[in-house]
């Protein structure tokens, strides 16, 4: 399927590549099929987008919340689950949105509204977690940077 991208111009993504979001994503419960790309370029680094098929306008910047947080192990009630299929952890994929305001400072990962992936299925749900553990707006510049100046 070809694709024209806001921020990858035009791509062409597999159809076994597209993962389904049987209840859309927080906020836009109409969009449920996306694409997980990176920049060729850049590489398969931290940041990733995920892709709206139905609305290529839309992608969100996402990442591995272990990058910024290494003990980052929500608590999520499998009845939340239950959309995406059975849960095999090696075949599981969480992800975290990424917000980059024009202050890049300020950049921040959402670590209480992770992103589900059952990668086996190619079905996710986005998940509200529980409890004062985690923060929506978890700053993580000095966190990257910190990373790129030690070499990670």
């Amino acid at each position: 399927m070809n694709i024209t991208t806001k921020v990858f111009g035009e791509i062409t993504i597999d159809d076994d590549k597209i993962i389904h979001f049987p209840s859309g994503i927080i906020g836009f419960p109409d969009l449920t099929e996306f694409a997980l790309i990176h920049d060729e370029e850049k590489g398969a680094g931290s940041i990733h987008w995920l892709q709206s098929m139905q609305e290529p306008a839309f992608a969100m910047p996402v990442m591995d919340p272990l990058l910024v947080m290494p003990e980052y192990n929500p608590e999520v009630d499998d009845e939340l689950l239950k959309g995406i299929g059975e849960i095999v952890e090696d075949e599981l994929l969480v992800l975290v949105t990424v917000t980059v305001p024009s202050d890049l400072t300020k950049m921040t990962v959402n670590l209480k509204g992770p992103i589900v992936i059952n990668a086996a299925e190619k079905k996710a749900c986005q998940v509200i977690v529980e409890g004062e553990n985690y923060l929506v707006k978890y700053p993580i510049y000095d966190i990257l940077n910190a990373k790129k100046k030690a070499g990670e």
